[in-house]
């Protein structure tokens, strides 16, 4: 096998930007309502940890958004006082290999000063049983799962629900859930504090060493979010790091957190930016909604730390400036059906159709295109370091869609995946290779060269994850020649 080397920003790697569905929903509704008014809220310093519910303040700055032509209205901004937030400068310990500005990194790496990571881990939601898996993406071994969150019903942990998980670039996961709240978890021991004093961090080991909630020390924090189904539409869905490098080079330890989801008695799409390290609320924005089913279902942030989101079926797609906070609608004037969604290296949109549509967007000229087709309902899309876009799709029997995302064109309509039940997800590893999350309980890893599977991780329990997996995806846009 002929693999192209690597050298990525992080320490738990892979990645895919996206998003989708962890709902089973595949739509084609075509109507698209007009967008209003979008307000934007900061919120003010936190006075508690991580797990109450932040409050709202009211602030005196103002400014504009930035819209399109089915934007109306216009974007106010209520500032709060400038805080500073904790270990934003520790530096990281593990290889970065070359940074955006092709300089070489400085800083210490455990992997031997090669510009081999640490680790590399990929993140795998259980949705059904309220857990994700942490996985080696080296041996296929299980080495961690973890509850990600509180029994909201008394019904057990499994209400949870999660579906999203994000990767920031120093190895750290986050965990969406679509009954409610956003958890953060270690990647490494030593990160994780020794609450009970006994001199070591008491995490799990694997898939039969579950802790119940509260007793993992590698769980770091949880932030709640509404979970009146009626009103919110069940919870996040969207989440994504920013890939903050400091001075040094360094990736910040405790980046800032996007996230987003649906309040469906307003028709509005919340989004909140989160305090890396607490969990505490730094900014919420709230941007009209088209009404379709699930509200904000996918996010990725670029290189500036700006979120990009797409809704589900007929969107929108928007973007919430990193900065500014201005929030740009971008309009497809046909009728898509979005559902997976990436960026590429210069910061480009990719989505993937239930309605077997790949759709591009370029940002600067606000331009969409389609792509091309798939032979089914297309789910989970990544892009890697070789600008390909792989795409989990649902035709028959299930597979992957290869794109050249250079030269727009389809490289493999068709990569089958042996005894497929449902790909969902999709992700990228530090090596390269193609991670496909099948919700019949099972991850692939492919080869990107060959299309052989080269492992398959058994023992997963329904699994349904979108989005940055690995951090490959976030890493791709930070340092895009890594």
């Amino acid at each position: 096998m002929s693999l192209p080397t690597r050298s990525l920003a992080l320490g738990s790697l892979v990645t895919l930007a996206l998003l989708g569905c962890g709902d089973d929903k595949a739509g084609t509704a075509s109507a698209t309502a007009t967008m209003g008014t979008t307000t934007v809220t900061t919120a003010p310093p936190p006075t508690t940890g991580g797990t109450d519910q932040p409050t709202t303040s009211e602030g005196s700055a103002t400014g504009d958004g930035t819209t399109t032509t089915t934007t109306t209205g216009s974007v106010s901004v209520t500032a709060a006082p400038t805080t500073t937030t904790g270990n934003t400068t520790e530096q990281v310990k593990f290889d970065l290999g070359v940074q955006p500005d092709g300089g070489s990194s400085g800083c210490s790496g455990n992997g031997g000063g090669g510009g081999m990571p640490e680790f590399s881990f990929i993140w795998i939601a259980n949705s059904v049983e309220g857990t994700v898996s942490k996985i080696d993406t080296f041996t296929g071994v299980e080495v961690g799962r973890y509850v990600t969150g509180p029994d909201t019903s008394g019904l057990g942990d499994s209400n949870n629900g999660p579906s999203r998980t994000s990767v920031n670039l120093y190895g750290d996961a986050a965990v969406a859930n679509r009954n409610g709240g956003v958890t953060k978890i270690a990647a490494r021991a030593e990160d994780c504090p020794d609450t009970n004093g006994n001199g070591m961090a008491d995490t799990s080991t694997g898939p039969l060493d579950v802790k119940p909630w509260g007793q993992d020390e590698c769980v770091l924090w949880h932030h709640p979010t509404p979970t009146n189904p009626t009103a919110y539409q069940e919870g996040p869905r969207p989440l994504a790091w920013v890939g903050e490098i400091q001075p040094d080079k360094c990736p910040a330890k405790n980046p800032p957190l996007w996230f987003g989801y649906y309040k469906q008695a307003q028709n509005i799409g919340a989004f909140e930016r989160l305090d890396g390290a607490t969990g505490q609320t730094l900014d919420m924005v709230d941007v009209p909604w088209s009404g379709n089913a699930w509200g904000p279902y996918g996010g990725a942030v670029n290189k500036d730390g700006d979120f990009f989101v797409t809704g589900w079926s007929t969107g929108p797609a928007i973007r919430i400036a990193h900065d500014t906070l201005a929030v740009t609608v971008f309009t497809n004037n046909g009728f898509p059906s979005y559902y997976g969604m990436a960026l590429d290296a210069k910061g480009e949109l990719w989505v993937a159709g239930c309605d077997s549509i790949i759709y591009h967007l370029d940002p600067a000229s606000q331009i969409w295109t389609n792509v091309g087709t798939g032979p089914g309902c297309m789910r989970g899309i990544m892009v890697d370091k070789m600008g390909r876009a792989f795409i989990a799709h649902n035709g028959f029997p299930g597979g992957i869609v290869v794109v050249d995302t250079i030269t727009k064109t389809i490289l493999n309509p068709n990569v089958p995946l042996p005894g497929a039940a449902t790909p969902v997800g999709i992700s990228i590893d530090v090596d390269g290779y193609v991670w496909v999350v099948d919700q019949g309980g099972w991850a692939y890893k492919v080869d990107p060269e060959t299309y052989q599977v080269v492992l398959q991780v058994m023992g997963l329990n329904q699994p349904y994850t979108y989005s940055d997996m690995t951090g490959a995806g976030l890493n791709l846009v930070v340092n895009p020649q890594g």
